[in-house]
């Protein structure tokens, strides 16, 4: 294809940006015989999503929680996203717990594989082989109560650590099949408008040329998240760029959003982000404790791995401390990926204490304290399920170091365009920018906090609400 001939630079629907998000819209809009043309920065497609350890947030009864013997359906999932997920758009969640299951039937349609293997342990991912796991706070407490907790993190069949590759090597391979056709080296530089405001294309800059793409129906921005951009970052968490590592390829620089912001689009949650520096595996280390610097603990020990990170952020000076004793001590698995130091070990709580700099006697009442309940399978405090409630009695004791200055947490966004139920970009006056489209990181979605994340939301939430564009946009318009 002459990418200077201008015939070639119109189409049904743009996209900007080939990871998860725009090869589902892009399939979704195939099937309905769009002409489709992607704008993608980097030289091929891929994008952060082939980075990713290939975890889809689904749930509501799909085939392979039914295969499985989950039981689960789309109630009990909003009833949890609702309750963890601080998204204000209730139609949103409605939407994508409604319409989980067949989304998970439309993946395997197109060919991502998944394994008919159920994991249950406690696990920030597990290793090549189950394709069902536990991968959010649907156990944590109070959430454990709104709705009988559910396996919900579907696992991509491909290489440990990172599936995704292997998922997006599927999708991009149907991209190709169906005709999509895709501009690599191309930075989009704005949004263009027609004389009614309606979107109705881009401008890009591509071996020091500029063109402009012109769309027919509409425009889907589907650009990443704002990660590698350190002033968005630093607006809300300035000490994740001293010692934190983002996570996602250096297009996810937020420009999606100021490109959308520059004619009128609003955003939510703009300071949501995830991090995570997680203690398990080795689940025993759930069985400890995590205190601040006053002795104090302050989260549920069980919470998933972000939950916790998110808490450590607000303690003071953000220090934090996992404390196990020698019948729960190990080192936790990625001690070397997320920079863990042993603190050391003492025979004695005082002597603890003291080396860790902890007021006298403060981690000591809060240890009585977990321990009585703790010995009868209860925790008043923060609900910390049954399953890792163990009583601390046995020295010697060891402390790791979970503080912000210590640990390289890895991060990414979660806040970006305010979006409907229908994938719109919103304006700031409260209605839809006509002709715009958002989903995927760029958006904010089905998840606008770190404390409610579980992992695989946000390639479910983009992967989905891109098929939601593409189907609103061609009949839409």
């Amino acid at each position: 294809m002459s990418h200077s001939d201008t015939q070639s630079l119109n189409c049904d629907l743009l996209i900007v940006g080939l990871g998860m998000t725009g090869a589902c819209a892009a399939l979704e809009a195939r099937a309905r015989g769009a002409d489709v043309l992607i704008l993608e920065r980097a030289t091929s497609g891929g994008g952060t999503s082939a980075m990713t350890e290939g975890v889809i947030y689904l749930g509501g009864g799909t085939r392979l929680q039914r295969d499985l013997g989950v039981d689960d359906d789309p109630d009990a999932m909003y009833r949890f996203m609702d309750a963890i997920c601080n998204v204000s758009n209730k139609a949103v969640l409605r939407r994508y717990c409604d319409g989980s299951p067949e989304h998970f039937d439309w993946l395997e349609a197109q060919g991502v594989p998944f394994t008919r293997e159920l994991y249950k342990d406690k696990h920030i991912c597990p290793p090549q082989g189950p394709g069902l796991y536990s991968s959010g706070n649907e156990k944590v407490w109070p959430y454990r109560e709104f709705a009988t907790p559910a396996y919900r993190g579907h696992l991509v069949n491909g290489p440990s650590g990172n599936a995704g590759s292997k998922m997006m090597e599927v999708l991009l391979k149907r991209c190709e099949d169906e005709g999509v056709r895709v501009i690599g080296d191309a930075r989009v530089l704005d949004l263009t408008s027609d004389a009614a405001g309606r979107v109705d294309g881009a401008t890009f800059r591509r071996y020091g040329e500029d063109h402009t793409a012109s769309a027919r129906k509409g425009v889907l921005l589907a650009t990443g998240g704002f990660q590698m951009n350190e002033k968005m970052v630093a607006r809300d968490y300035p000490f994740l760029l001293e010692n934190g590592v983002p996570i996602g390829e250096d297009s996810s620089d937020g420009s999606g959003i100021e490109m959308a912001q520059a004619i009128g689009a609003d955003v939510e949650s703009p300071g949501a982000i995830h991090a995570t520096a997680s203690i398990y595996p080795p689940g025993d280390l759930v069985r400890g404790i995590i205190v601040n610097k006053f002795g104090q603990r302050f989260v549920a020990e069980d919470s998933y791995h972000g939950r916790t990170a998110a808490f450590v952020f607000d303690q003071p000076d953000r220090k934090a401390y996992l404390i196990v004793d020698s019948e729960t001590f190990d080192y936790p698995q990625f001690s070397e990926q997320f920079g863990y130091a042993l603190v050391d070990g003492w025979e004695t709580v005082p002597e603890m204490e003291t080396g860790l700099g902890v007021p006298e006697g403060a981690l000591q009442r809060t240890l009585d304290d977990y321990n009585e309940f703790a010995a009868v399978g209860r925790d008043p405090r923060f609900g910390k399920h049954p399953d890792w409630l163990v009583p601390l009695k046995n020295g010697p004791y060891a402390a790791i170091n979970l503080s912000a200055d210590v640990v390289k947490y890895h991060y990414h966004s979660l806040g970006g365009l305010r979006v409907d139920e229908e994938a719109r970009v919103v304006a700031a006056n409260g209605a839809p920018v006509p002709g715009l489209y958002a989903a995927g990181s760029c958006a904010a979605s089905v998840i606008q906090t770190a404390k409610g994340y579980g992992s695989g939301m946000m390639l479910g939430g983009g992967s989905f609400f891109g098929r939601v564009a593409a189907r609103h946009c061609l009949a839409a318009a």
